[in-house]
């Protein structure tokens, strides 16, 4: 392990353990609309253990993102229980670190300086200037952007400011990771690097991650395990363990046995979508 991951890794570093770090049981979310009331998730229950990587996948408007916001602490519950790390979520915390598709840079600030905000904010008070600005070069350098560190946002490509975006969140050591469709933006060749990246990045931290996605490919990838949902109401309808060995790569993606769980993810959400 270099230098530039020491920092990082002693605070999020977890191997997967049977002990659930995150925890949805008989969740349920009702929005009161002009036309009566509208369910958006009917209970739903799922465990993520520590230092897991677990994809949420389904068509859209299935409840993916309400799911993550909930348990992001972004969005309460009408019904249900949520835990993370045996306490009830209330509201966001920095054990949670949410990237969102939308990378939301402040354009006037630097790549460092985006970064170097946010690690203030959470060690600002307990930890010196020196380390905290160590903690943003070892951030930084993760995500292979410690030569960009001087750019600002518009000179920087999409990719590369998702990138910052990624390293934002992980300076605040989060122990879980969560993922709103944070490359359905980008264009497809980029969307494989940035999955490479992340790929590296969670084999080398070992983060709990909780990962939203429509793509099958990528859910495939780059999970442990994939969760299926369907909409009207939301709900998971089936788990799959992915079998892939570790550590992955993009030509994981060439292999006769990803085709066989792409033909049976397909077909379920296949059935789910029609559900």
């Amino acid at each position: 392990m270099d230098a530039a991951t020491t920092t990082l890794r002693s605070r999020t570093s977890a191997k997967a353990s049977p002990d659930p770090f995150v925890r949805v049981e008989g969740v349920g979310v009702t929005f009161a609309t002009r036309r009566g009331d509208f369910v958006a998730l009917r209970d739903v229950s799922l465990a993520v253990r520590r230092g897991e990587f677990v994809a949420i996948i389904g068509h859209s408007g299935c409840g993916k993102s309400t799911l993550l916001n909930l348990v992001a602490g972004l969005q309460a519950p009408t019904d249900g229980l949520l835990l993370c790390a045996g306490r009830e979520i209330a509201g966001p915390g920095p054990e949670r670190g949410v990237v969102f598709q939308n990378h939301s840079l402040l354009p006037w600030l630097t790549c460092f300086d985006n970064v170097h905000l946010a690690v203030e904010r959470v060690f600002g008070g307990t930890e010196a200037r020196v380390a905290l600005r160590r903690r943003t070069h070892e951030a930084l350098a993760l995500v292979g952007l410690d030569h960009a560190e001087h750019k600002l946002p518009h000179e920087i490509s999409g990719g590369m400011r998702q990138r910052v975006g990624i390293a934002r969140v992980l300076v605040m050591s989060p122990r879980a990771l969560l993922m709103d469709e944070p490359f359905g933006a980008l264009d497809a060749q980029t969307r494989l690097a940035m999955q490479q990246l992340l790929l590296d990045v969670w084999q080398t931290l070992g983060t709990t991650v909780l990962f939203v996605t429509h793509d099958i490919d990528e859910s495939i990838l780059l999970a442990d395990r994939i969760c299926i949902m369907s909409a009207r109401p939301g709900r998971i309808t089936r788990e799959i363990a992915v079998g892939l060995p570790r550590p992955r790569s993009i030509e994981s993606l060439t292999t006769a046995a990803f085709a066989t769980y792409k033909a049976e993810i397909m077909a379920e959400m296949k059935i789910a979508h029609a559900g």
